[in-house]
């Protein structure tokens, strides 16, 4: 595949994200590469790796294979992804009025993530690095898990007092026996949940051989502010378990309260979802239709979400809106709907006695 570097979009530790331009027109309009020297891409042709093994999840960011490059003299390893538009979470927290999401918000994000983890878990895998910055965010707002550097396969064995991940999320088994399985993907998962709702890390701590201390000996538990509701104080709690063997799997955090009951809103937010409802939803035309078109609108919202490994929207396009086929559903575009008043009879504005003052 050829395809041209752009603006660098962000960077880490070992490797640098740019814009990726592909000259081919079959391919996406904008990807990201990830790039870093070929002496040192161990990590990076790891992650692509396993990327592979995790393709075609909507929940997981997309990969779309690898090259090699001579720029400025040096030999370079590159992965091309998926290009999030939407930045990051940890971008979306800093950016957010008051630096914290609203728990509609909270509960959408956290399901797309649990949907990924349980995705990830069950073809055999750790992400080990699960975090707000390591979350990104398409066009529609969904929730893609990324940068998968870190991740090994399940049952590998512990890592020798090797300290993997980020410390604000770090598990109290990974601080105490360097153990990193299932479950501390799982805590990871807390703390980023908690630090959408609250804005602020989980741990109040700065050094960070005190905090090691602090998560993986005692009875410390992250503090959580009281002002949260039942279920989210409770879903919490099933992540923050200091035994790895009584926390709750992603599979079981799926069926919690806090995230089963979403109505309207499975993969997509709330906020995005609703205003692509509201320029596409058939609305009345007259009183003597509301009736219909309220009961029309709670199911075709129903039948319009897709399933729960598809990230897209079904819509009824037919030719006279210029669009493909869609799914069945009965949201229509603002141009059809007024194809409806056509007629070939034009109007007579001059004839004054046919109007008639409502007000």
């Amino acid at each position: 595949m050829e395809w041209t570097r752009g603006d660098r979009i962000g960077h880490g530790s070992f490797a640098t994200v740019n814009l990726a331009i592909p000259k081919n027109k079959t391919c996406p309009k904008l990807m990201a590469v990830k790039s870093c020297g070929a002496t040192h891409s161990a990590s990076l042709m790891h992650e692509k790796l396993i990327l592979e093994q995790l393709q075609g999840f909507p929940q997981i960011i997309s990969c779309f294979g690898d090259c090699y490059s001579f720029e400025n003299g040096e030999k370079l390893y590159n992965v091309l992804l998926d290009y999030a538009s939407g930045g990051s979470l940890g971008d979306k927290l800093k950016n957010s009025n008051d630096h914290r999401l609203s728990e509609i918000d909270v509960k959408g994000y956290t399901k797309s993530i649990l949907k990924g983890v349980h995705f990830i878990h069950n073809n055999g895998y750790v992400h080990c690095d699960i975090k707000l910055d390591n979350i990104l965010l398409d066009q529609y707002g969904i929730a893609k898990i990324a940068d998968f550097g870190l991740a090994k396969k399940a049952g590998d064995g512990n890592l020798g007092g090797e300290l993997r991940g980020t410390p604000m999320y770090m598990s109290p088994e990974m601080a105490t026996r360097g153990e990193q399985e299932f479950p501390a993907d799982i805590w990871a998962l807390g703390c980023a949940v908690a630090e959408m709702i609250t804005g602020t890390s989980t741990w109040q701590c700065s050094n960070v051989a005190a905090l090691i201390l602090k998560i993986g000996v005692g009875e410390d538990m992250p503090e959580l502010p009281g002002d949260l509701s039942d279920e989210l104080k409770d879903f919490l709690k099933k992540c923050f378990v200091k035994d790895p063997r009584k926390r709750w799997t992603a599979e079981m955090l799926l069926n919690h309260p806090f995230v089963d009951h979403l109505d309207y809103v499975d993969d997509f937010q709330t906020v995005s979802y609703l205003d692509m409802i509201d320029m596409t939803l058939t609305s009345p035309r007259c009183p003597f239709e509301l009736l219909d078109w309220a009961s029309e609108y709670s199911s075709s919202m129903t039948r319009s979400i897709s399933s729960s490994n598809s990230s897209t929207l079904d819509f009824d396009f037919d030719s006279n809106c210029g669009g493909g086929g869609g799914g069945g559903s009965s949201l229509n575009l603002p141009a059809k709907r007024l194809s409806r008043f056509v007629c070939d009879q034009m109007p007579n504005w001059s004839v004054k006695d046919e109007w008639i003052t409502v007000r």
